[in-house]
């Protein structure tokens, strides 16, 4: 964990708005998660935090990839192409999953010479990846329950259970290979049945398929939705990785591949933003401060992703209930109405940990506020 007193010295000799991200934190939770779910091979959702050097270090720890747009693409590419690797020339196959089930024809078209894995749920898709990526292995995004999620994503895809067979026999006739089922429960999910549910409807698919006399399949893409720990109220890894397991080895045999898609679980706790006051008023009683950052930059995550960030002071003393707001000229631009913080005054220092999934992502330059800074640290400096 980067102390306090380091944040500062990093906000006074880069300024701010900085965003830092501790790549002692990423390699935790990568190995944090391999520890309690050994059978999964990990595709970290480059979306959650696209920053090319994450991608690098998550690389060299073995990690492979889920993306879901061509720049996210050749991101991971073009940051682990160089990089050691297995000696191995179909490492596209085995580094990269194309998980977006809905792509442009011109996608397919760029994506047809690395022969990937790509998912699908429906038959316009089939033709599509038919006609203009044919040499693509495909994977079955199923939908399923999403219940208590954070961000829930059944209602735009996923083919329902009682059409997947379908769709994988039609894919089948149209010479495509179908290697698996995919799914996902919803992001921040701390419901843990959504994945007993999820897993369950994807062993009735497989048991049905092999019915119906399709026998190719030999994967199983479980998504993302593993919960970063914001507060005490999530749930510990350890206990959802009891509740997979447990599923897993019920539902699969250990012939069949298991992937997962974690994203904000790599990310979020390895990301700081650390600000500054520019301005402070009184408004009916309460103080109001205003940071050069908000929900246009870092603090993007309040708007998209559903999510609270609390503002901290380094300075100590007693608080009061304050409202903090960004820097841009629009009234949307609120990081809280309701911040415990003491006395600041201008130019004083605040920050927020755990940012660092979907916020520095979906930084914009709106009202010709740049983004912040992006640092790169260990948890400890290097002597």
């Amino acid at each position: 964990m980067i102390s306090p007193t380091r944040l500062q010295k990093l906000a006074k000799e880069h300024g701010t708005p900085l965003f830092v991200i501790d790549h002692d934190a990423l390699r935790k939770n990568y190995r944090q998660f391999r520890r309690y779910l050994p059978r999964i091979q990990i595709y970290y959702a480059v979306k959650a935090n696209p920053d090319p050097a994450i991608v690098r270090t998550l690389y060299q720890e073995g990690a492979s990839f889920d993306v879901a747009s061509m720049p996210e693409f050749m991101i991971v590419h073009e940051n682990i192409k160089d990089l050691p690797a297995q000696g191995r020339q179909d490492w596209i196959w085995d580094k990269i999953i194309y998980a977006n089930p809905t792509k442009a024809t011109e996608t397919l078209e760029q994506l047809n010479q690395y022969k990937p894995l790509v998912t699908f749920d429906n038959l316009e898709e089939i033709r599509k990846i038919k006609q203009h990526a044919p040499n693509a292995g495909l994977a079955l995004r199923l939908k399923v329950p999403n219940t208590g999620a954070m961000v829930e994503l059944s209602s735009k895809f996923g083919a329902s259970p009682g059409e997947a067979v379908d769709l994988i026999l039609a894919a089948d006739k149209a010479g495509l290979v179908v290697e698996g089922i995919s799914f996902h429960v919803g992001s921040q999910t701390t419901n843990f049945e959504n994945y007993v549910q999820a897993l369950s409807l994807t062993a009735s698919v497989f048991r049905e398929a092999q019915d119906r006399g399709y026998t190719k399949m030999n994967l199983v893409d479980i998504g993302g939705g593993f919960p970063a720990p914001y507060d005490s109220s999530v749930r510990p890894l350890r206990e959802l990785a009891k509740v997979i397991n447990t599923e897993l080895d019920r539902l699969f045999p250990k012939n069949i591949q298991i992937l997962a898609e974690p994203g904000r679980f790599m990310v979020a706790t390895a990301g700081l933003a650390v600000s500054k006051v520019i301005g402070k008023a009184v408004r009916d009683g309460k103080t109001c401060y205003y940071i050069n950052d908000g929900v246009y930059h870092t603090y993007s995550g309040i708007i998209f992703d559903h999510c609270k960030y609390p503002v901290k002071a380094f300075k100590k003393g007693p608080t009061s209930l304050c409202s903090v707001f960004g820097p841009t000229c629009d009234a949307l631009d609120v990081v809280s109405m309701a911040e415990n913080l003491p006395e600041l005054e201008r130019d004083d220092f605040v920050y927020s940990e755990n940012i660092g999934a979907y916020s520095h992502a979906s930084s914009t330059y709106f009202n010709g506020f740049p983004p912040a800074t992006v640092v790169h640290v260990s948890a400890a400096p290097k002597h």
